[in-house]
Parts: structure tokens; sequence; C-alpha cells
């Protein structure tokens, strides 16, 4: 039997400093022996006088001890691998051999096997790469699932959500039953029946300034699926500072968003958007809306992305914005460049540590008394008293077809300020929108305008409906 023997480092100038040799045998004992006898100054490393084999080496049939297997006599057959591991100084020795594929992962990856551009030898790097995915989301789910298939030997996820039913429309990670549950536990799950070979890490935290350089540091790539602009800022400034590949991503509606950023003479997220747009200007997916699909077009792309990187094949978006219109189903491409006085990466960068990223994005925790609130409970009893209020609903028509206050008047947060001649500063307005951030927003654009006797519905529709009319669906 034909089989490849793996040399280590210490060893190999005893063999021509050769990384492997192919030997010939039925068993362990016999393919050992017929390398002593070709290379006999090894002798003495891996035997005592004794003719047994030493303490301190230890052999591997493919990923597996022999000394849980038959030891010496363990069988072998065409195309095994065998690993001499001895033990070193300056560290413990690995619980197997890094790198090597089992039979089984063999035949799982055979397919990426057989292609020239990833082949045995790409396949072992896509094993001993890290990757860390930021969110479990809808990115994050194409993304996390399409890397453990590939065999991306181990990924790390932060997300410090739990699943909502609003999720399933989009992030595949998760399923009916996972509701309420942490997201990290239903990916976790859900990536290990996809492959047991994958290490998953979960870290159940906010990435924060604190946190993000720690987390960022023990892995090969980043992989940003965030949804909102602090982090996206955060992730970007912590790659560029680890020197950490940042394969980006974003979605919107029906349109999406890749590149690759932080990579040596390329551009970084702050070269293209040097500044973030002011707070409540860009919708969230939770406010806009996104195509379910989408999510999963561009979450391919991205996972892409990751696995031509440690692949180190075709061209990375280094230099270029991919813009998907799912729409008009076009894909087009932007040229970035990156920018010589950029404060991140730039020739003489100023940004040296992490900075508070909510205050960069002007979000500025507001006082408590800065709007004044009213409870679903306490409007309902204000209505079936008779008092006249006036229900302002700030969302946007998809919504208010969803679902409504009986009563509610419709102006979109959007249009607020050009229909001002619709309100009537006389009268005790409530502000409503899905969950009351929108609606927050309203009575401080009306409290400007003038408007005094304007409260917010605490907790949105979604708070009338869970506490006051459960026949009101919530989405």
């Amino acid at each position: 039997m034909a089989v490849k023997v793996f040399i280590p480092t210490p060893l190999r100038p005893h063999v021509g400093n050769r990384e492997s040799l192919e030997l010939e045998g039925a068993t362990i004992g016999e393919v050992l022996r017929s390398l002593t006898e070709q290379h006999g100054t090894l002798r003495k490393h891996l035997y005592t006088p004794q003719g047994r084999l030493r303490n301190f080496v230890n052999v591997y049939l493919n990923d597996e001890d022999i000394r849980y297997l038959q030891r010496e006599d363990t069988v072998v057959s065409d195309g095994d691998t065998v690993s001499i591991v001895p033990s070193i100084a300056g560290g413990s020795v690995a619980a197997a051999p890094p790198g090597l594929l089992s039979h089984e992962e063999i035949r799982r990856y055979s397919r990426h096997l057989i292609m020239p551009e990833v082949g045995l030898e790409g396949q072992r790097k896509l094993k001993q790469a890290s990757v860390l995915c930021v969110g479990a989301g809808g990115l994050g789910s194409p993304l996390t699932m399409y890397l453990a298939a590939a065999g991306v030997g181990r990924l790390g996820i932060v997300d410090f959500d739990v699943v909502d039913e609003s999720n399933l429309q989009r992030q595949i990670l998760h399923g009916t039953g996972d509701v309420g549950r942490s997201k990290l536990e239903s990916a976790r799950d859900t990536l290990a029946e996809i492959n047991p070979h994958v290490q998953v890490e979960t870290h159940p935290v906010r990435l924060s300034s604190e946190n993000a350089l720690d987390l960022f540091r023990d892995y090969d790539i980043i992989a940003d699926g965030t949804d909102n602009f602090p982090t996206r800022y955060l992730v970007n400034d912590a790659c560029v500072l680890t020197g950490k590949p940042n394969v980006y991503a974003s979605i919107f509606r029906f349109e999406g968003q890749v590149s690759v950023f932080g990579l040596p003479d390329g551009p970084c997220y702050r070269c293209l958007y040097p500044e973030p747009p002011p707070p409540g200007l860009v919708p969230s997916c939770a406010e806009g809306g996104v195509l379910g699909i989408l999510p999963g077009i561009v979450g391919i792309i991205q996972a892409t992305e990751v696995v031509k990187l440690i692949l180190e094949q075709g061209d990375p978006l280094v230099g270029r914005l991919l813009l998907f219109d799912a729409l008009g189903m076009t894909f087009r491409e932007l040229k970035l460049r990156r920018d010589p006085e950029c404060p991140v990466c730039g020739d003489e960068p100023t940004l040296h540590e992490l900075i508070d990223y909510e205050q960069f994005c002007g979000i500025e925790p507001e006082p408590a008394t800065a709007v004044e609130e009213i409870t679903a409970v306490g409007l309902k009893q204000e209505l079936d008293r008779g008092d006249d209020v006036f229900i302002l609903d700030v969302r946007n028509p998809p919504e208010y077809e969803i679902c409504r206050i009986e009563g509610a008047h419709l102006i979109p947060l959007g249009d607020l300020l050009n229909r001002l001649n619709e309100l009537d500063t006389s009268r005790e307005i409530v502000a409503q929108c899905r969950s009351g951030a929108r609606s927050a927003q309203a009575v401080q654009l009306l409290r400007q305008a003038g408007f005094r006797k304007v409260r917010n519905l605490e907790g949105g529709i979604l708070a009338w409906a869970r506490d006051v009319d459960p026949s009101v669906p919530a989405y």
C-alpha cells in the first residue's frame, strides 16, 4: 500500500529536507520501518534501543492517533496519510495534525478537491482558516452557513440578540422552533448540523470599542454583517488597526453592496464614506423593509469573497464596490481608491485607537424627559373616556396596510414637515409608529414646529397589539 508520510520540521534534515515521502507498507509499523531503513539516522529519533516507538513521538493515521487504534499494527490503505508529531519546545502538541483531511472530509469536500483552483492544498487552507462573522442575522445566515459547508475550520460569531418571528423571513439560520432562543445557540446548532468538522465559537456580546480589538486579533478575516452605522465604522477601524481584511456587505429593500476593505494599499470603509449620514436619514431594514431573498444573494457573494481570500485565488473586491439591484437584476461595479488623507488608513493616520462610535455617528442619548410618552393601556383609557385624541401614524403606507389603530391618521415621518397643515395645534396628538422610535422623532419635530400637546406612544403599535388588542398582528 502506498501512503504519504508527513515529516515534521525538526526531522526533515534526516530526509533531505523533504516535507513528505511516499512509502509502501501494509501497516503503520511496516511504513515506519521502511522509513527508517531508507533514512537510517531517523531511527534513534523514533525508536528506543529496545525497538519501541518513543513516548514523545505521536503518529497519526489521517487524523486518528494510532494509540487509540491498533498502534503499529494499524492497517493502512492506498491514499492514507501518516503524520509524525514529536514534542517540541515552546508549546504543546496539537491534538491532531493541523490541516490534514480525514477520509470523511475528503468525501465531503470532493467537489472542491477536483477543482484545480482549490484542490487538496486549498481545502487545507480552508480548514486552517478562521473567520469572525459580526452578526447572525440576514447576512450572517448565508455567510456562516456557506463558510461552514465550505470547510472553514474555525467560525466565530458575534451577536447578542434573540430570534424573533420577524427574523424568519430572511434569517435562514433560524427556524420557527428557535423563536425566543439566543441567535448564537440557534446558529451553533444549525452549523453543527451542516458540518460537524467546523469549530463554531460564539461571542454573546455587543461589539464595542472595549472588546473589538481583542476579538479581531484571534481571527484571520472579519466579515461585517452589521445593520447600523456605529458598528460598521467600529468594524472598519478595528480591522485596519489589527491588520485584518474586512469583507463588507450591506442590504436595504431590493439593493445590496459588497466590497473588501482593509488590505494593504486598498481602501477602507472610511475612504468610501468618510462621514456617516445624520441619524434617522437612512432608514433601517426594520423601518424600510428588505426583500427576504436579498441577504441570501448578497451574503453568498460575501462568503465567496471570504473563500477567495483564504484560497488566494481570483480577483477580490479590493478597490471595487459591487452594487446589486434585485428589481432590475443588475450588477454594477464602482472603482474605489484609498484616500491618502483617511484618518485610519491614510498616509499619516490620526486615529490610532477606537473611539465612541455612537457619538461619531451623531447618536446622542436623549434626556429621559425629552419626549413625553403614553402607554398603550393609557391611550386606550383616554379613548374609552371619549377624550379628544388625534392619533398620528408616522409609519410608511405598506406598514399601515398591515395593521393600524382604529381612527389613526397616516402621515409618514418623511412627509411630516410638508403636511403640518393637516394637524391642529389645539388638539392632543399621540404619535405612533411600529415600536416607538420613529414616532419619538416625530414628537421632537412637532415640538420644534410649535406643537405643545404631543406625546409618543411608548412601544408603538407592537405595544398596542400586546397590551390592548391581540387581534392586531405584530410584524
